[in-house]
């Protein structure tokens, strides 16, 4: 689940047309892309201070990036990880938070999501290797994983690992702040309309500049990125997707995603092919992405039934598409060839 995700966009804006304001001319527009946190990011902001507000919140995803990457010595997760049954590390009071907002979802979630799923994302290394590993090496990494054993003393500020080789990682919820850090910077500096694309995770800033809320496209897991199958309008939201065409390998006849399961070892196999959330926070909905799509179709949608202000829409591998309770009159679905169900 290591910075998810390297590949595709999981959501296609699919209404940034030339906005004309009523004056007759179109709103200032600043647009960068960066490869950052395994992706590929596209921030979009109207107004004059656009360029500003890029410049900043870009700085600020690289910030979080170095401190929460797996692979920066420099960085807290990679302190952490390196102390492992040893001491726990001072850590920054950012990733202080990201790894209580993890645990809150691991405990949610009895252990469905787990940040010490590491060793597991190193076993596996998907978007690196391409072979299956052995039952043996699957459950020696099973048997570090376990959230409840992560050491976080707020107090002291400090976060450890009482065992060798246990490892955690932030990839499917570090990204979800990085947007929520965005949005905060775009609005601090004014920006009343704007879009931040982290790779599957997009935030959507007030409305379009005409006014009119955002449209966000449900990537069509089964085909090439810009092919949709559902259609979502939404202003200030998030909208998370995580989905099994994002990162894999195929062996021997077998897909096999970056997904894992820390109770099995192996990707989620569940029927689901895409899991997106919407709600206020992005650091919620990355979360939730991950973890109502390892709970599977039943469990996950109870889940986020319980959730004030969290909606869902679910694909299965058989075409099905399935949406929460309070999203079945906001969602347009655009492809014939997929069956919509309503949730209960």
């Amino acid at each position: 689940m290591k910075y998810k995700r390297l590949v595709l966009l999981c959501l296609i804006m699919i209404s940034l047309l030339p906005i004309i304001s009523a004056c007759g001319k179109e709103p200032e527009k600043t647009v960068e892309t960066e490869f950052l946190m395994d992706t590929l990011m596209e921030l979009t902001a109207y107004g004059p201070n656009g360029e500003k507000a890029i410049d900043a919140a870009m700085g600020r995803i690289k910030k979080i990036d170095d401190l929460m990457s797996v692979s920066s010595e420099t960085g807290d997760v990679y302190k952490v990880n390196k102390s492992a049954g040893q001491n726990p590390v001072k850590v920054s009071d950012e990733t202080m938070y990201v790894v209580q907002t993890a645990q809150h979802y691991s405990q949610l979630s009895d252990g469905a999501f787990d940040i010490t799923v590491g060793p597991l994302v190193n076993l596996w290394g998907i978007g690196k290797k391409e072979e299956v590993p052995s039952q043996t090496a699957i459950d020696g990494a099973k048997a570090l994983i376990d959230y409840r054993k992560l050491q976080i003393d707020v107090s002291s500020g400090t976060i450890g690992l009482p065992e060798r080789n246990m490892s955690i990682d932030l990839g499917a919820i570090a990204k979800g702040y990085a947007g929520d850090e965005a949005a905060r910077i775009f609005k601090e500096y004014g920006v009343k309309s704007g879009i931040i694309s982290l790779g599957g995770n997009v935030v959507v800033v007030g409305a379009r500049p005409d006014g009119n809320p955002w449209r966000v496209g449900i990537q069509n897991p089964f085909k090439p990125t810009g092919n949709y199958v559902a259609v979502v309008e939404e202003t200030d939201k998030t909208v998370v997707t995580s989905g099994t065409y994002e990162r894999y390998f195929i062996k021997d006849g077998k897909r096999y995603h970056h997904i894992l399961d820390p109770s099995t070892g192996y990707p989620a196999d569940n029927g689901l092919a895409s899991v997106s959330i919407i709600s206020d926070k992005s650091i919620d909905a990355d979360a939730l992405s991950t973890t109502v799509f390892l709970l599977g179709p039943e469990k996950g949608m109870e889940l986020v039934e319980e959730l004030s202000d969290v909606e869902c829409i679910m694909i299965t591998n058989d075409k099905k598409i399935t949406v929460s309770s309070g999203l079945k009159d906001n969602i347009n679905i655009t492809d014939e060839e997929f069956i919509y169900e309503e949730g209960r």
